[in-house]
C-alpha cells in the first residue's frame, strides 16, 4: 500500500522559497502571477494493514511541523 502526504504552510505563515519563485517567475516574463505557496510531497510504502491512523500519527511525530504546517493523506 502507499500513502501521499502533501505538507504546506499554514494560511498567513510567511513562505520565502514560495515568495522567491513568485518574484523568479516574474523576472522570466510570466505575469499574473499573484502568489506562490510552496510546499513538499511524501510518499511512503506501506506495510498491507496500515490505517490512515498510524499515517496522520507519522504526520504529527515527524512528517510535518504542526504549529506552521497543515498536512492531507492520500491512501492507494
Amino acid at each position: 500500500m502507499k500513502a501521499r502526504v502533501h505538507v504546506m504552510l499554514k494560511n498567513g505563515v510567511l513562505d520565502p522559497q514560495g515568495e522567491a519563485v513568485r518574484h523568479a517567475l516574474g523576472a522570466l516574463g510570466f505575469e499574473g502571477v499573484d502568489g506562490v505557496r510552496q510546499g513538499k510531497v511524501i510518499e511512503l510504502e506501506l506495510a498491507d494493514g496500515t490505517s490512515e491512523a498510524q499515517v496522520n500519527k507519522m504526520c504529527e511525530k515527524l512528517l510535518a511541523n504542526t504549529v506552521i504546517e497543515s498536512y492531507t493523506v492520500e491512501l492507494n
